[in-house]
């Protein structure tokens, strides 16, 4: 069942007698995320919601829009993991300019504890809200010795040396170190959407292709990948993926085609997640459909022995 978020604090009504909050933007859900949300589950009292609290679109789309980075993950995909970590409930805010323009101090009285009466709120050391980015975790601690709620500033989440964050994973994905940004995100990064119409020209060369409408903003660096296809009905199944513009066909627009290993079954129209595994080479002209037919059988072997 899909569980569909709360459209704004405003939409609670009645309010809620108490609540546990961790508040974010979450582009990724990444291991720093999910250290904030692992906080606030961990510290609500039976009986008192648990609440992913955060904005779309991203506030640097609205803000900032020349300099906002491409999104790691979608909306939709963004909710489903919150939900996923188990919060009870997530709010998605609708940042629009009215929403911007509220003052740090009004954004807590009217928003968080006028619909949400948090008991504790659990925000990583850099959240910044209100105008002007009028408030952060000292003004909040302040406003919660006003309103009673405790505030738990969680601090950068270090992994191997590397701080967990969105640019993080961003500039690895960017250069195709995708095991990289794995490690970071908690889990393979994946494309999702839906399976559309091709050229076909996979099955003239004896490897199918299913051809995804992506709803990521963020796609890797052009290259061949070991990766595995998520059916909708559960299934994981073992594939290669080409993220390019297949040049050996004179292509200038990118794509995302999956050659899923022994399968034959009809997926056009199907909603499916593309989990990115490993890097087996970069994207490259071929001298002919000859060449082009001996790599892909050799990029075959090649994703069969990484996702082994």
């Amino acid at each position: 069942m899909v569980q569909r978020p709360i459209p704004g604090a405003e939409a609670i009504d009645p309010p809620l007698s108490a609540s546990v909050v961790t508040l974010g933007t979450f582009d990724g859900v990444h291991l720093g995320h999910r250290r904030l949300v692992e906080r606030a589950l961990a510290s609500a009292p039976p009986g008192v919601p648990t609440i992913a609290y955060t904005f779309d679109p991203h506030p640097a789309k609205l803000l900032a829009p020349s300099r906002a980075p491409a999104l790691l993950v979608s909306t939709a995909t963004r909710i489903r993991l919150l939900y996923g970590l188990g919060v009870d409930e997530v709010i998605l805010e609708p940042f629009d300019a009215r929403f911007a323009a509220l003052e740090a101090d009004d954004w807590v009285e009217r928003y968080l504890v006028g619909r949400l009466h948090p008991r504790r709120v659990v925000v990583g050391f850099n959240f910044t809200y209100g105008r002007g980015r009028g408030g952060d975790p000292q003004h909040l601690a302040r406003a919660g010795s006003r309103h009673g709620f405790e505030v738990d500033v969680v601090e950068p989440v270090e992994l191997d040396g590397d701080v967990v964050s969105s640019s993080r994973i961003r500039a690895l994905l960017v250069a195709g170190e995708v095991r990289a940004a794995a490690r970071l995100l908690g889990r393979s990064y994946s494309l999702t959407g839906s399976v559309v119409e091709g050229e076909r020209r996979g099955r003239t060369l004896g490897f199918p292709t299913a051809n995804l409408a992506t709803r990521e903003e963020l796609l890797p660096a052009r290259g061949v990948y070991a990766t595995r296809l998520v059916h909708p009905d559960g299934r994981r199944l073992a594939a290669v993926t080409n993220i390019g513009s297949r040049p050996t066909f004179g292509g200038v627009r990118d794509s995302v085609e999956t050659h899923v290993l022994g399968f034959a079954e009809d997926l056009y129209g199907l909603e499916v997640e593309i989990e990115l595994e490993a890097r087996l080479r970069e994207e490259r002209r071929f001298d002919g459909i000859d060449a082009l037919v001996r790599q892909i059988h050799e990029d075959v072997r090649a994703a069969e022995r990484a996702l082994a």
